[in-house]
C-alpha cells in the first residue's frame, strides 16, 4: 500500500469511527462495486447480491470499532462481503442431492484407468483467458455445480482462501473442505471439456 493510500484510509476510518455520514457514503460510494461483483460470484439472483452488499455494510459499520487497519479496508470489506453472501445461502439453502455431481464425476475401470478419457486441455493464451466469451463459459459450467461444491471451488480456487479459512467459513472441517473442492474440479473440468478440450476446441 502507498503511504498516501494508507494516510488517506487512516482519515477515512477515523471520521467513520466518529459517525460522519459523508465519510461513510464515500466507503460506500468507493466499495460498493467491488463488493457487489464478489456477491455475484456466490448469488445467482442480482437480489440476492445487492442484499448481501446491504448486509455486509451493515455488519461493517458494527464491526468498525474493533478494525484497527490490520489489512487494507478493501481486503476486510472483501472477507465481510463473503461472509454475507455464504449467510444468505445458508439461509436460502434448500437440500440438494449429493448425487447430482455424480453425472458429473469421471469413472474409473477396475484396472485403475479412467473411462472415456477426456481428450487433453490446450493451452489457453493470457489474451484467450481474457476473452469475455470464456469467462461467460466458465461461468455457466460454475453454475451447474451443486451449491455446495461450487462454493467450495471459487472459496479456493477464485477468492484464494486456504482450506482453514474456507472451513471456518463454511462451518465445515477441513477434510470435507479437500474432499468436496477435489469433486468440484473434477466436475468443473467435465463440463469445460467440450470447450478447452483437444486441439479443435
Amino acid at each position: 500500500m502507498q503511504p498516501d493510500s494508507r494516510s488517506e484510509e487512516g482519515t477515512l476510518l477515523i471520521a467513520l469511527r466518529a459517525g460522519d455520514p459523508g465519510a461513510f457514503e464515500r466507503l460506500v460510494r468507493e466499495h460498493a462495486p467491488r463488493m457487489l461483483a464478489v456477491a455475484r460470484r456466490y448469488l445467482r439472483q442480482e437480489d440476492d447480491a445487492e442484499a448481501a452488499v446491504q448486509d455486509a455494510f451493515v455488519s461493517a459499520h458494527r464491526a468498525l470499532p474493533g478494525f484497527h487497519g490490520e489489512s487494507r479496508l478493501g481486503t476486510w470489506l472483501h472477507r465481510i462481503t463473503v461472509n454475507a453472501a455464504l449467510g444468505l445461502l445458508r439461509r436460502k439453502r434448500r437440500l440438494e442431492r449429493e448425487a447430482s455431481l455424480e453425472d458429473l464425476l469421471p469413472r474409473f475401470r477396475s484396472d485403475g484407468h479412467r473411462e472415456a478419457p477426456g481428450l487433453p486441455w490446450v493451452e489457453l493464451r493470457e489474451s484467450r483467458l481474457e476473452q469475455a466469451e470464456t469467462r461467460r463459459k466458465v461461468r455457466e459450467a460454475l453454475d451447474k455445480l451443486p451449491e455446495i461444491h461450487r462454493t467450495v471451488l471459487m472459496l479456493r480456487d477464485i477468492d484464494g482462501f486456504d482450506t482453514n479459512e474456507t472451513a471456518t467459513l463454511l462451518e465445515i472441517n477441513e477434510n470435507a473442505v479437500k474432499a468436496r473442492l477435489h469433486r468440484a474440479r473434477l466436475a468443473l473440468r467435465t463440463l469445460l471439456e467440450p470447450h478447452f478440450g483437444g486441439s479443435d476446441a
